[in-house]
């Protein structure tokens, strides 16, 4: 197998994670939280502006967590993977599915910027009107705004976990200023959290917000990486629309060949999509991701 160069990518600086202090022990107090939280917010807003770093890819990826954990909420122990295909297997039109649904919801929350319009299209069970209420929030932080988000929706609908945390992490994420949902909170909130009103569920947004935060970063590490060893081998590739497709995979978590085809239009057949997800794998650029010979799915 092609190895990238040394000198373009294997020297690439890594993206920082959270200092030692923040994660070094859990906290009690809802003071020392919160001066955690706030902490490691501050980190990733760092992240969230780099240039280098694939934003709609990292977005997605968080999305497939996210979504695993709401799936895990709604008492289904399903794995990422059999969430992709649960989604991107299933034709145009056509039911994914619960697991689907809940990916597909999250994937669509966190593709566009985030608006009382946009969230009102991907989000099942939850109106427009509560959504500009919950966009609305007020509070003296950021995860204080999300907690009061989290605790109105589950009080009135505890089964609805994942339009919570989805409403929740957009919340969080407008306060913070960032132009599209970015998961923290679902990444780590736990079905007891969830239970939890007032001050103790405070509490436990600002733990969760830390150890996502982490998560978070670890990600961003990962697949800037993986979009630097991407870049470089955009040269060797001489398929017709060739960017055009290197573009698709930095902000997808995961495309089937028959849908790269689709979103290239004419300028892909099938087969060429196929020929060329093969060639990048070759290239050491892409993963296949199911580990199947046949409805093979292709990310960074």
């Amino acid at each position: 197998m092609m190895k990238p160069r040394a000198d373009t990518c294997d020297t690439l600086p890594e993206l920082a994670p959270l200092p030692g202090w923040v994660l070094s022990a859990s906290v009690n107090t809802f003071e020392a939280a919160a001066f955690r939280s706030g902490a490691a917010l501050a980190h990733l807003g760092c992240v969230t502006v780099a240039s280098d770093l694939p934003h709609a890819l990292w977005r997605d990826r968080l999305a497939l967590a996210a979504a695993e954990v709401c799936a895990s909420l709604a008492g289904r122990r399903e794995t990422a993977s059999s969430m992709r295909d649960a989604l991107h297997l299933t034709k145009a039109g056509d039911d994914p599915g619960p697991l689907g649904t809940i990916l597909r919801q999250w994937s669509r929350a966190v593709a566009r910027p985030i608006s009382v319009a946009h969230l009102a299209k991907v989000i099942d069970g939850v109106g427009a009107e509560q959504i500009a209420l919950c966009l609305g929030a007020t509070g003296p932080t950021p995860v204080d705004r999300a907690a009061q988000v989290l605790e109105a929706l589950l009080t009135d609908n505890p089964r609805a976990e994942t339009a919570a945390l989805i409403l929740a992490d957009a919340v969080l994420a407008k306060s913070l200023g960032l132009s599209h949902v970015l998961p923290l909170l679902a990444l780590r909130l736990t079905p007891r959290d969830l239970r939890l009103r007032g001050d103790d569920l405070r509490l436990s947004c600002h733990r969760a917000v830390v150890a996502g935060a982490g998560q978070a970063l670890q990600t961003a590490s990962t697949v800037a990486r993986g979009a630097a060893r991407l870049r470089v081998v955009l040269p060797k590739l001489r398929a017709k629309g060739a960017a055009l497709a290197v573009d698709l995979f930095l902000s997808r978590d995961a495309l089937a060949p028959a849908a790269l085809a689709r979103e290239m239009r004419d300028r892909l057949s099938d087969r060429a999509a196929r020929r060329l997800c093969e060639r990048l794998v070759e290239l050491g650029a892409l993963r296949e991701l199911t580990g199947r010979d046949t409805f093979r799915l292709y990310g960074v």
